[in-house]
């Protein structure tokens, strides 16, 4: 398959940081994929898209988009990008319809009205095209961003936390359209805090931390290669201190790792000793927020980069 993002050994070290903001990061996402770039707050995932958008010149390394290094040749390569940023910006002065064709203008392209209209319809705006933009609220001038990054017909569409704080009915719109582009063959990049939007939606993953790429597999792998089931159910009681470590807690919700060595029963006699009541107890295989969180904490799930990384140096 043809290489849509190609990513090799990218640093960025900011003037008077302690440490890189990305230290030595090297992938590639093909040509069709969904894909998912996950990382805590600081990961670097916002300083890797910025330099894939020619906003921010690495330290050292490459990044090329459908074969054009983005230094090199920076507006060839963004003319093969679509991106949503994570903030919202947008001129006041004109409404939705102008707005993207004046978008559409930036990158040469004319006379397409009737994408224009399908772009609308695919994400809601249709009732909106002769709104001024200030007049929107906030999960409108999100779906134009969306609008915006999708005007040109790029065949690499990046979405940096696309969902933040807008509503359901908002992700429902964006993600059905956004899969429909992907069936289409468009490659998509997502960063997302959402992890039940990206088990659902992304093929393969990479997962960052500090600057550093700690995982990267197909979802599927990641999902099956984290053997524990979890032990959900709620209650208002303290976790007895033997379980509260491993335990994830959100509000009255319980997620309780079974991980090896600590079985269904014993974990059922430690809650039952410490006079915790439990209520809608349910066993479950691990999901995504589980494998990333055990990535984090750096025991050792997904794809063993080491071996990746000493396979490239030796090749």
């Amino acid at each position: 398959m043809t290489v849509a993002i190609d990513i090799q050994n990218l640093r960025k070290h900011y003037a008077g940081a302690s440490s890189p903001a990305l230290d030595g990061v090297s992938f590639a996402i093909e040509e069709g994929e969904f894909f998912g770039l996950l990382g805590p707050n600081g990961a670097g995932k916002t300083t890797l898209i910025n330099i894939l958008a020619g906003l921010l010149s690495p330290s050292s390394g490459r990044i090329a988009v459908q074969g054009v290094d983005v230094q090199a040749h920076p507006s060839a390569a963004r003319r093969l990008l679509g991106i949503v940023p994570q903030e919202l910006v947008f001129d006041p002065f004109f409404t939705v319809r102008e707005a993207l064709h004046f978008q559409s203008g930036y990158f040469g392209v004319q006379h397409n009205r009737a994408w224009i209209d399908d772009i609308l319809q695919g994400l809601g705006l249709a009732d909106k095209a002769d709104t001024n933009m200030r007049q929107l609220s906030g999960g409108m001038k999100r779906r134009m961003l969306v609008a915006q990054a999708l005007v040109h017909k790029p065949p690499v569409i990046v979405l940096d936390e696309p969902t933040a704080g807008v509503d359901v009915e908002l992700r429902q719109t964006l993600w059905q359209f956004v899969s429909d582009l992907n069936k289409r063959g468009h490659t998509v990049l997502l960063t997302t805090h959402y992890l039940e939007e990206a088990e659902a939606l992304c093929g393969r993953l990479a997962m960052m931390k500090q600057g550093r790429l700690l995982a990267l597999a197909a979802t599927s792998q990641l999902l099956a290669d984290c053997h524990s089931q979890v032990l959900s159910f709620k209650t208002q009681q303290t976790l007895p201190a033997a379980l509260a470590a491993g335990a994830r807690v959100t509000g009255r919700i319980v997620h309780l790792p079974l991980l090896p060595g600590h079985t269904l029963e014993a974990t059922l006699k430690t809650l039952r000793e410490a006079g915790v009541d439990i209520t809608d107890l349910e066993i479950r295989k691990a999901d995504l927020e589980e494998v990333f969180l055990r990535v984090m904490a750096g025991q050792g799930m997904g794809h063993n980069l080491a071996d990746e990384r000493a396979e490239g140096d030796a090749a």
